[in-house]
């Protein structure tokens, strides 16, 4: 069985290393599979869930608010500022933020304001997306 060696690291510490049989992800353009043997690679990954196929057969779910994804033949790593593992996802405040950041929507009063809030909608509604998602799959 062909593994890959990956690793998500967020600002503050490795969320995960480990080998895998496949990962998943959302690319910029749409959702990424990685296999063993990938081609090498670079972009930007977009909030949501990296779902990682364990070598040993189990599943490793961690929520990426965005970040940059590298694929090399034999590893696989995952930068984001902000990572969490599925397990630590609080369904209950990510959607109290989400509601702040509906809030910050309506009330913006520059440009830049909107900007930020609508970022973070964004991120929060991911997030609660990969919640429900992890949760499926237990």
């Amino acid at each position: 069985m062909s593994t890959i060696h990956v690793d998500v690291v967020s600002a503050e510490e490795s969320i995960f290393s480990g080998e895998a049989k496949f990962v998943a992800l959302p690319g910029e353009a749409g959702e990424l599979g990685i296999l063993p043997g990938h081609i090498p690679l670079i972009t930007r990954i977009k909030p949501g869930a990296v779902r990682i196929e364990k070598a040993d057969g189990g599943e490793e779910f961690v929520f990426v608010a965005g970040g940059i994804l590298e694929v090399q033949p034999h590893c696989i790593t995952v930068l984001s500022d902000t990572a969490i593992r599925g397990k630590d996802l609080d369904e209950a405040k990510a959607t109290d933020a989400r509601k702040h950041a509906e809030e910050a929507v309506k009330n913006a009063k520059s440009d830049i304001d909107l900007a930020k809030a609508t970022s973070e909608l964004a991120v929060m509604a991911a997030q609660i997306a990969a919640l429900r998602k992890y949760r499926q799959k237990k």
